[in-house]
């Protein structure tokens, strides 16, 4: 297990605890709804996953297309040892606008995000594997990921509660309270992680942190 300084998927959020925008606050999950319907929400469904016909909140229509990709590369990966070009650009793509759209979901961010590619203050980095794909850890990927998923169902929880605290008080105070907007961070890195280790972007096993 790597450590989370060293590990290849990298997740940047620009801080914004401070004159947030109290109105696109207030009405955060409805104006997110055409990107959780396209990318997904907030949380982690280990049935999801295992179920391309579960187009949940978790996944969202891209992420049922990356996780169907997934079960292609996994046969391309454990029997050639290649990952198709194209499909790793997908998967990449998806997941970067999935950052983008969970930052601004989970009011880490207030500016509206692109749909697509284009700059925002949430982004996301993956770091091509420099050598030959481990077979052995991508043929079991979804069972070495199971410490994750349970975890994640706690972390994901307690974000939830804090995260309705937090709506409260900026609405209140125009702020996001330090400690719990590092936790949201925390939580968005976490599961970002795993989700590019499930969907076969990395090998590395992902570390159990929220830095």
């Amino acid at each position: 297990m790597m450590s989370p300084m060293s590990y290849p998927v990298v997740v940047n959020v620009e801080p914004l605890r401070t004159n947030r925008n109290r109105l696109t606050v207030a009405f955060r999950l409805l104006l997110a709804i055409p990107h959780l319907i396209l990318v997904g929400g907030v949380g982690f469904s280990f049935s999801t996953r295992l179920h391309a016909s579960g187009a949940g909140s978790e996944t969202g229509l891209l992420g049922v297309v990356a996780f169907v990709l997934a079960i292609i590369s996994w046969f391309t990966i454990v029997f050639g040892g290649a990952h198709i070009g194209g499909i790793r650009q997908f998967t990449t793509f998806y997941m970067r606008w999935r950052v983008r759209a969970l930052a601004y979901m989970m009011l880490l961010e207030d500016r509206y995000p692109p749909f697509g590619d284009a700059e925002y203050p949430a982004s996301l980095t993956v770091t091509d594997p420099a050598g030959p794909r481990d077979r052995v850890t991508v043929g079991l990927r979804l069972f070495l990921a199971i410490p994750h998923f349970i975890l994640l169902f706690f972390i994901v929880f307690a974000w939830w509660i804090t995260a309705i605290v937090s709506w409260f008080l900026i609405l209140i105070t125009g702020e996001y309270p330090g400690g719990l907007y590092e936790f949201g961070v925390g939580t968005l890195r976490w599961l970002l992680r795993v989700e590019a280790y499930v969907l076969l972007l990395v090998d590395e096993y992902p570390p159990f942190s929220l830095s």
